[in-house]
């Protein structure tokens, strides 16, 4: 006679084994969170990645080529030369510098931090108008030093997505600070703006790159500039 063997009370009974969970399809996406709002952090592909070591030696090589390009022939040198002159192909110097100011901004990057620095010293002069005139004679020498840089600087001034934005935006931050100072020392002028200052410099450094057998141009048109800042009590004196 067959007997029935008695069944485990439920609780001892194992459980069922969970559905395995299946990727999403494309008429059925997984749901994804709504974003928090604010600014969002850049995607991950879009982080900075090191370089390996030969794309940081292709770098280096473009960089150097490009400054010795610009000092020689100015800033419309042709890039085909600088790349092939550090040894690379015209697409890997447009991959590490995608346009030419891009390469502009990269080899000047330097000179820029100089000035920065240089205009955090001038911040503390107890004379504030002669730190600002100090100052906007180191931007006049900076944009003469490579012909057609001062075009380039002030045709980047009116556009922000320029990559020379990244030199000229600073460069008005640090003359902004030293301009307030000289304007609440009553020594300019209210109504001058940096970015009229800014504008002038270059101006007078491209009149002086016209001129090369004056050179003693630039420093007689930034004295006449520098008399039209003055306020009225100080123009009176």
């Amino acid at each position: 006679m067959a007997t029935t063997r008695p069944q485990p009370p439920e609780a001892l009974k194992p459980p069922a084994p969970e559905p395995e969970s299946q990727p999403p399809s494309a008429s059925h996406p997984t749901p994804q969170p709504a974003p928090a709002p604010g600014p969002q952090p850049p995607p991950a592909s879009a982080a900075a990645r090191p370089m390996r070591a030969d794309a940081r030696r292709n770098y280096e090589r473009v960089l150097a080529e490009a400054r010795r390009a610009f000092a020689e022939h100015g800033t419309d040198a042709s890039l085909e030369d600088v790349a092939r002159r550090a040894g690379v192909g015209i697409g890997t110097l447009y991959r590490h510098f995608p346009t030419r100011h891009a390469l502009m901004s990269a080899v000047f990057q330097g000179a820029v931090d100089e000035l920065l620095a240089h205009s955090r010293e001038l911040a503390d002069s107890e004379a504030p108008c002669s730190a600002l005139v100090t100052w906007l004679r180191d931007i006049v020498t900076h944009a003469g030093e490579y012909r057609g840089l001062a075009r380039e600087l002030m045709s980047a001034s009116r556009d922000e997505s320029s990559a020379l934005a990244r030199c000229s935006t600073p460069m008005k931050a640090a003359g902004e600070r030293l301009l307030v100072r000289a304007q609440e020392s009553g020594a300019v002028r209210p109504d001058v703006s940096i970015g009229d200052l800014m504008q002038l410099t270059n101006a007078i450094a491209l009149a002086a790159e016209q001129a090369p057998d004056d050179p003693e141009l630039a420093d007689r048109l930034l004295t006449l500039t520098l008399k039209g800042l003055r306020a009225e009590k100080e123009a009176a004196t």
